[in-house]
């Protein structure tokens, strides 16, 4: 069974919530980004969002996009990111998803991307900027891996679109709670519960919602109606300042 349903089966059994760690590999170099990454896995986050860098990160706001250009001044690739996580395996079992663009993806080749990615032992594909109707190619080589192909949603996405595009999720669903970039916000949004609501309606999937979530008390309010939050610009931010293991801790503890 693949990782990311044994998490969220272990989860509810439990009756906790999830907490998704996005960083981007190789930022701010190869050494010291394994290193945050393994930190922040030690620290209990129960799925690993891997960002593979790209230099134009249309949904991302400036943290991320300067921690991309950060790992691509760096050297990292995508084959690097790949090595990166048969090297986290050895020590690791918890879900990684690779979390990146359809460019960098398309060059590599879907075909082998999914074929090494599942090699090294990725469980999950995340592209942000590959519309549904032309994901079929890329979906054939997930399935042909066994890898689980995440599908996000907007809060501009209409019931029935949704209801098309989770015919085919995988894994979790990631709602993105706010329009716009990623990036902290003061605030969660008033509307997220009701979102999530209409997912479920959709979907048996387990829901995480993202985009905005800085610290613990936003994700201990953002938890409450989702299976599981994501964060990551305010990760990325506390492995650059030096205190990503206080912010791991802190939302861990939150929800």
């Amino acid at each position: 069974m693949n990782r990311i349903i044994q998490k969220f089966n272990a989860l509810k059994e439990t009756g906790r919530k999830g907490l998704i760690a996005y960083l981007t590999a190789g930022d701010p170099d190869l050494s010291d980004s394994e290193k945050n990454i393994r930190t922040a896995l030690e620290g209990g986050v129960d799925i690993l969002e891997l960002g593979v860098p790209f230099s134009d990160p249309t949904a991302d706001g400036p943290i991320i996009q300067e921690a991309a250009q950060r790992a691509l001044s760096a050297g990292m690739s995508v084959s690097g990111v790949i090595e990166m996580v048969a090297r986290l395996r050895s020590d690791f079992d918890t879900p990684i998803v690779l979390f990146g663009y359809a460019n960098p993806f398309y060059a590599y080749g879907y075909s082998k991307i999914c074929a090494d990615a599942a090699r090294a032992g990725v469980d999950g594909m995340l592209i942000v900027d590959m519309p549904y109707e032309e994901s079929v190619e890329f979906r054939v080589e997930t399935a042909k891996q066994k890898l689980s192909f995440i599908q996000l949603i907007a809060p501009t996405t209409s019931k029935e679109r949704a209801r098309i595009i989770l015919r085919e999720a995988e894994g979790f669903v990631y709602y993105i709670m706010v329009t716009g970039v990623t990036g902290a916000r003061c605030d969660i949004a008033n509307d997220v519960a009701d979102h999530v609501r209409a997912l479920r309606e959709c979907t048996d999937l387990p829901v995480a919602v993202g985009f905005g979530i800085s610290n613990g008390d936003q994700a201990r309010q953002a938890a409450q109606s989702a299976d599981a939050v994501v964060v990551g610009s305010a990760l990325v931010q506390a492995a650059k300042e030096g205190h990503l293991r206080e912010l791991v801790e802190e939302l861990r503890s939150a929800v």
